[in-house]
């Protein structure tokens, strides 16, 4: 057989909304909102200037049901540029936009391939290659069944067998569980590379055959740290090449900053300058998180008698003249070093309570003001990422004021 050669992707999310980064500057927050566009612009440019043999997208294209006009556009507009090169698209939806959906419909190309709910081979002649695609459409937004008995098993020795599955590893509680999977089912089809889809972080599960989740195209909040992108891979005499390629527009990071030794504030300023344009160099556009770590005894007073928001703000004022934009989201400082926690056993009594909070209780506790008949109308809907960041939160706050108040 010839070597076969595709792109993997998943997790587009088009058009997310970037909730609690509304504090940016207008212009900083406008490429942000745009960075889900531009991570899949990278992507179709790549496809153009490389032409793989086929592109593979597993699932959430859309950030939501709904799928808004203007993601579509720009999707349906991503697609017939590559029609223009002939390339074949073959789509399976997932749980952020299922079948089910209300949305005003786009025709896509003639190039688009999609899966329909049931779990269907789709087989495509690339040279003299037979390359046989599984997969399925999510067909509502909760699929808490395993499909992968839905798939068959690969008997055909002369033809290269892919799997398309949108879903969750059997015991990875990260994002909500849907079609669930093990390893072993998988390797139990014969197929010769597995692309999933649902998780973000981008994971290797298996490499031979390969495995893999190549993660979201664009990051969009702090958990979802580094560069992202997507698989070019290359299958020759059933052996596979994968190569990650990057598409983020924006890249979110943590930052730390060694402050050892350092005893004013401006040589933490400096610091703090120099770690941002290392990061700028080496990614461009970006929102991190900063972390004063490796506070002396001689330094720890300019963060006693300063509030960290005071920081914070000259830290951003002295990076907004600065292209590509790196936005501080936030500021923090190693708490030990400024104000030591001492363990005791009601502290310790309250940390494993809030540790123990899940999200059905969380839920509960904050259920009053969701249902206020006023206010509720201005609030969004809290992610599993929104209430494990109240959590974190709250300990820190908790730590603060007991390290403080002694």
């Amino acid at each position: 057989m010839s070597s076969i050669r595709f792109f993997h992707t998943a997790d587009l999310h088009l058009d997310s909304p970037f909730k609690g980064m509304s504090n940016l500057p207008e212009q900083a927050f406008e490429q942000l909102r745009n960075s889900t566009f531009d991570a899949f612009s990278n992507l179709i440019e790549k496809a153009i200037k490389e032409k793989p043999d086929f592109i593979l997208i597993v699932g959430d294209i859309y950030d939501g049901e709904d799928r808004s006009l203007r993601a579509q556009q720009i999707f349906q507009k991503g697609m017939e540029k590559l029609s223009e090169y002939q390339i074949p698209i073959i789509i399976s939806y997932g749980n952020h936009d299922h079948l089910k959906g209300k949305w005003t419909r786009f025709s896509l190309p003639e190039n688009v391939y999609v899966m329909p709910k049931e779990t269907t081979k789709l087989t495509l002649n690339v040279r003299d290659s037979k390359v046989n695609l599984y997969g399925f459409s999510y067909p509502e937004r909760h699929v808490l069944k395993p499909m992968i008995d839905t798939y068959p098993i690969a008997t055909e020795q002369d033809a290269v067998h892919i799997g398309m599955l949108h879903g969750s590893l059997q015991g990875n509680t990260t994002h909500d569980v849907y079609a669930p999977f093990t390893i072993e089912e998988l390797l139990s089809k014969n197929y010769d590379y597995w692309a999933l889809g649902h998780i973000h972080k981008r994971q290797v599960l298996h490499t031979d055959p390969p495995i893999i989740y190549p993660g979201n195209i664009q990051s969009r909040h702090l958990k979802e740290q580094g560069v992202k992108g997507f698989y070019d891979v290359t299958i020759t005499n059933f052996a596979s090449d994968c190569t990650f390629i990057p598409t983020s527009a924006i890249v979110y990071d943590k930052i730390e900053i060694d402050c050892a030794n350092l005893i004013h504030a401006n040589e933490v300023l400096r610091a703090c300058g120099q770690a941002l344009e290392n990061f700028r160099e080496q990614f461009g556009a970006g929102v991190v998180w900063l972390y004063l770590k490796n506070i002396d005894e001689q330094g720890k007073s300019l963060f006693e008698e300063t509030p960290l928001a005071d920081w914070l703000e000259v830290i951003r004022e002295q990076e907004e003249e600065k292209t590509p934009f790196v936005w501080i989201q936030s500021l923090e400082i190693d708490d030990s070093a400024v104000n030591r926690y001492e363990p005791t056993l009601a502290s310790e009594s309250v940390l494993k309570v809030l540790s123990e909070w899940d999200e059905k209780h969380l839920k509960e506790v904050i259920k009053d003001l969701y249902q206020h008949p006023k206010g509720s109308r201005y609030l969004e809907t809290l992610t599993s990422e929104d209430l494990e960041s109240l959590v974190s939160e709250a300990k820190q706050q908790f730590l603060k004021n007991i390290s403080t108040s002694k």
